[in-house]
């Protein structure tokens, strides 16, 4: 652990200007927590904890190990690194403090004392003795210290919070109001059985999360990031004005080995921004897409986010069953960024007088890249290939980490020699830390959730709020994860408002699939909403423009893609955008809404830019809005006013056609 910076890997520490890079990897570390960089023999250790943490899971990943011991193990490691490698402050940072050391050694024996009670201390958890409810609390005390530490004070509050209505949630009004539970009800329900510390957030994170993390350290450390980076430049031409498209296409690339909205973010924005900048963007333009771009990341195959493997564990489904439903979404969702981007340089070329600017960056040719580093696309094709053959999601991304060990030595400058393969494995476990964390401080919060069984009560509360329809809930659904994702990471609003928001959605008849979904989606949004949206902030640092600014100009490129989720909810045949069939539904069906949700989504982004074959009035920009939501939101409108509009899709489609026509033909607005 003796890297300098906090930068992603392929943004060299010259790349940007002292004073930007410091603001960027100040941003980095409120996602990821102040770091300890160690040297020497402090150096050597922490490498050793991590990479005993990594070959561990390795190791769990192709042997059988008790459900109990893992999750106690993988919590422990989590733990013990969170405290050596994260100060308790700033100011103590590079130097283990005596505290951290006891802090450390707290976590072994409270893991200790989980694993040699064995069964007995799961029998006796309804009456637990004396010291049990000791290192209960202890165990709750280091989570949320540990949390605060990787990733701020934020997630640990809410747990706090929740912490407190399970105690004295007997003294609020109905309908909030239960029972009221003691230390030695609550408690051993927390700590020691697996419905809350150990239940399924941090099964996921033990099983797949880091084993993806892992991989995607492997991924960096082979040179897969930079390849991916510079094939997306010169697939798009390498040219000033095809920066837009260079920055979509290579979010999505980097999806798989980042796993970080603002790693990517960062990653492309020191690369694209120059070019950017030269072809006419705005500097808060610029970091809007960029921070667009890096969302994207968490939502694209094969790798998705952390939550969409909780997307799995809950739903009692296969990880490739997720893939498949996030597959049209995550296709819509870049064509919407590039319907974004397409009229950024309509608008950018009208500005310029109808010139393109074509100077661009060094790279070598597509073709030349292609031979050289062909070998960095396998691995990630053949994560899907093993699920399709029929192993499961652990094995097949165990086996693509041995697949890009190996063919890293066809390339001798970017071989995972021991020493550089014994870095990758510890970084991906320190990448892990924050993630376990999350999900262990998760943990407390459904624990209380199902002990006080709030979940239920929330959703009667929610649907009787909306009057008993789904349009209503959803769209109080969307603000409740919104507002959730505000203060807690993706992954930690997901498994609240998975226990909390969804159930309303299914009661009212939505799949459990789409309500799902539904939640991660815009869990996601998290990422570019304030105050905690650290891809925008970001990319703010990177182009110079007001964070604030920026953001707004991420809710503009992500806003018509991120309609779409209510398709799968309100729309009985919306779930075949998610490749689930109702009854008489045929591959048909899905094509067409496929389509009409495309066109629909082409139209929001031309409103949304006030640009099409050229500048918009406001009306235009009004017919624009209009067509867009009546392709992707047809059913909604035919259930409401089917005798005003008996085709809402057509007349949307008709609408939009007839703007282009006016725009063609030249008539003023």
């Amino acid at each position: 652990m003796t890297t300098t910076h906090n930068l992603p890997p392929e943004v060299a520490p010259d790349a940007l200007d002292d004073k930007t890079a410091a603001r960027v990897e100040a941003l980095i570390e409120e996602e990821e927590g102040v770091q300890n960089r160690f040297s020497g023999w402090l150096g050597y250790v922490a490498t050793l904890l991590a990479l005993a943490m990594s070959l561990f899971h390795l190791w769990a990943a192709w042997d059988i190990v008790p459900t109990t011991t893992l999750r106690f193990v993988h919590v422990g490691f989590a733990l013990v690194l969170g405290f050596v490698l994260f100060p308790v402050a700033r100011r103590y940072r590079n130097r283990l403090m005596p505290w951290d050391a006891v802090l450390a050694a707290a976590a072994v024996y409270v893991v200790y004392y989980l694993i040699t009670g064995g069964d007995d201390l799961q029998d006796r958890a309804i009456f637990p003795e004396p010291m049990d409810l000791v290192v209960g609390w202890m165990l709750i005390a280091l989570v949320l210290e540990a949390t605060r530490r990787a990733t701020g004070p934020v997630m640990p509050a809410v747990a706090i919070f929740f912490l407190l209505y399970g105690f004295f949630g007997n003294h609020l009004p109905a309908p909030w109001q239960h029972q009221g539970y003691d230390s030695e009800r609550m408690i051993p329900h927390i700590s020691i059985g697996l419905d809350g510390i150990f239940g399924t957030a941090v099964d996921v994170s033990a099983t797949l999360i880091i084993l993806f993390t892992i991989y995607g350290a492997i991924l960096q450390a082979s040179g897969a990031g930079k390849f991916f980076v510079d094939f997306s430049f010169a697939a798009t031409g390498g040219k000033a004005a095809s920066a837009g498209r260079t920055v979509v296409l290579s979010s999505f690339l980097l999806g798989g080995p980042s796993g970080s909205g603002v790693a990517t973010t960062v990653t492309i924005g020191t690369v694209a921004w120059p070019m950017m900048k030269r072809v006419g963007y705005r500097p808060d333009d610029a970091g809007g897409l960029l921070a667009a771009g890096g969302l994207g990341a968490i939502i694209s195959p094969p790798v998705l986010g952390a939550a969409a493997f909780l997307i799995a564990e809950y739903l009692k489904i296969g990880y490739l069953d997720v893939l498949k439903m996030a597959a049209i979404p995550t296709i819509l969702y870049y064509a919407s960024l590039l319907f974004m981007v397409e009229l950024d340089q309509r608008r950018l070329r009208a500005r310029n007088g109808g010139m393109d600017i074509s100077d661009g960056v060094a790279v070598d040719p597509m073709r030349v890249l292609l031979r050289r580093y062909w070998f960095h696309f396998t691995s990630l094709i053949a994560i899907v290939a093993f699920m399709v053959w029929g192993y499961s999601a652990t094995l097949s991304v165990l086996y693509a980490m041995v697949l890009a060990v190996l063919l890293s030595f066809i390339r001798p400058e970017q071989a995972l020699w021991p020493k550089r393969l014994v870095n990758a494995l510890a970084n991906g476990a320190v990448q892990a830390v924050g993630i376990a964390a999350t999900c262990a401080s998760a943990g407390i919060i459904v624990g209380v959730i199902t002990l006080t069984g709030l979940g239920l009560k929330f959703s009667d509360i929610a649907i009787q709020a909306a009057g008993g329809s789904v349009v209503v809930t959803a769209l109080y659904t969307a603000l409740i994860v919104w507002v959730v994702g505000l203060a807690v990471p993706v992954t930690a609003s997901y498994i609240i408002c998975a226990v909390v928001a969804a159930p309303a959605l299914i009661k009212l008849g939505v799949p459990d699939y789409a309500a799902h979904m539904f939640v991660f989606y815009y869990a996601v949004l998290s990422e570019v909403s304030p105050p905690t949206a650290l891809s925008p902030f970001a990319a703010a640092a990177i182009t110079g423009a007001g964070p604030y600014r920026t953001t707004l100009q991420a809710w503009k490129y992500t806003m018509p893609a991120f309609l779409l989720p209510f398709v799968f909810v309100t729309d009985p045949e919306g779930v075949g955008l998610l490749l689930n069939f109702r009854d008489g539904m045929t591959w048909l069906d899905v094509v067409w809404q496929t389509v009409l949700a495309a066109g629909g989504l082409a139209a929001l982004a031309s409103a949304a830019q006030g640009f099409a074959r050229r500048a918009l009035a406001g009306w235009e920009r009004l017919g624009f809005t209009l067509a867009g939501l009546l392709m992707i939101f047809p059913a909604l409108l035919q259930h409401a006013a089917a005798d005003i509009v008996p085709y809402p899709h057509l007349v949307g489609i008709a609408l939009a056609a007839g703007l282009l026509a006016l725009q063609a033909r030249g008539k003023a607005a």
